[in-house]
């Protein structure tokens, strides 16, 4: 079997080729870890947060979650997040748990308040919102259309 050097060399060409569309890829897709520091949110419930979801602030990846543990006194989650250096966030921002659509990923979302005082590494957010499954909102219209049967 006497292989031809032009379909060695080809051969090496395709696969070099396809490394760099993976790498390529890869620092496209947002999939990075975002190296900051670090920030500590407490929620009720996380409803499916991964580690490594994205933490976004009017829909920008400004950070990742990096962490989640459960507190063993009264089963809060304590969310660790990175966030990009560059960004700094007033202490009065509130961080709320939403995702891309019915089905979509869940991730971090930031509103930024207007306080001059920032958080700094190792700080916690006072504001959060729990996430609301869609079992929650189907309750809440059904509360709000049918109204308290009590008041009369």
């Amino acid at each position: 079997m006497n292989k031809k050097p032009v379909e060695t060399i080809m051969g090496i060409l395709v696969l070099l080729v396809a490394l760099v569309f993976v790498a390529f890829a890869y620092r496209v897709s947002d999939l990075q870890v975002v190296q900051g520091y670090p920030l500590h949110a407490e929620f009720l419930k996380v409803g499916g947060l991964n580690t490594g979801s994205d933490v976004r602030i009017n829909g920008i990846k400004i950070g990742t979650v990096t962490d989640q543990k459960l507190s063993p006194t009264d089963y809060t989650v304590d969310v660790i997040l990175s966030i990009s250096p560059e960004i700094k966030l007033p202490v009065d921002s509130t961080i709320a748990i939403t995702s891309d659509g019915l089905m979509g990923d869940k991730f971090v979302k930031i509103e930024p308040g207007k306080s001059k005082e920032f958080l700094k590494s190792g700080d916690a957010f006072s504001k959060t919102k729990d996430f609301k499954t869609l079992e929650d909102m189907v309750g809440e219209i059904i509360f709000m259309v049918t109204g308290d049967d009590n008041e009369k």
